[in-house]
């Protein structure tokens, strides 16, 4: 599949100034930004800044964020899913996952997840892909929120569905372990009904379960 990237960007006035959202950006450029260092749900932030630097470089790999002056204080990645993952199983040309989305606490709560989301979205060739993202309770900032497991969940589904993502159900063990986790997807409106029944046989291991 031809991965082609177009560069949108979009100012966006927050409480805390003028930010711009953009992407995707090519790993030179996030090279040469800083991460901000409360962008830690994952992993430290100067692991998690290289992480991003090498999606950016991978063929299929997008990354947005949100920039205030040289430091990103926001992103989204979009890539192939993890290998080791149930998604990797069937290698879909035109299925990638929404691996990471995260913004520092001082920008939560100012629209800023659904703005990664509008520019994520603004490139028509995102019509050709089907996007996936799964949600785990135990990568969500309750501490840092002082949100409740459901409230959390709630505040992740009306984000998600503001770009068009629904819930999808499947036996997958570690979306299954847990009530609030969740299997999402953006269905282009370009994706055919090959890579639809592809990923129906993701989601279900057990034939009942159809």
């Amino acid at each position: 599949m031809n991965h082609v990237k177009k560069y949108y960007c979009l100012e966006f006035e927050s409480k805390n100034g003028n930010v711009l959202v953009e992407g995707p950006v090519s790993s030179e450029k996030l090279a040469s930004y800083s991460l901000h260092e409360d962008l830690k749900a994952f992993r430290p932030s100067h692991q998690q800044h290289k992480a991003l630097v090498e999606i950016a470089g991978l063929e299929e790999g997008r990354i947005i964020i949100i920039r205030k002056d040289d430091i990103i204080v926001g992103y989204v990645t979009f890539l192939y899913p993890d290998p080791l993952e149930r998604w990797a199983e069937d290698r879909i040309p035109n299925m990638i996952e929404l691996g990471a989305i995260e913004v520092i606490p001082s920008y939560r709560g100012t629209g800023a997840g659904k703005k990664l989301l509008e520019v994520s979205f603004m490139d028509d060739a995102m019509e050709d892909y089907l996007v996936i993202t799964t949600e785990y309770y135990w990568h969500w900032d309750l501490k840092g929120t002082g949100l409740s497991v459901w409230d959390y969940r709630n505040m992740m589904e009306r984000m998600m569905t503001t770009a068009n993502f629904e819930y999808y159900a499947t036996d997958d063990p570690e979306i299954t372990s847990h009530p609030a986790n969740c299997l999402m997807a953006r269905v282009g409106s370009r994706v055919g009904t090959e890579t639809l029944e592809r990923f129906d046989k993701l989601r279900f291991r057990s034939r009942f379960m159809y």
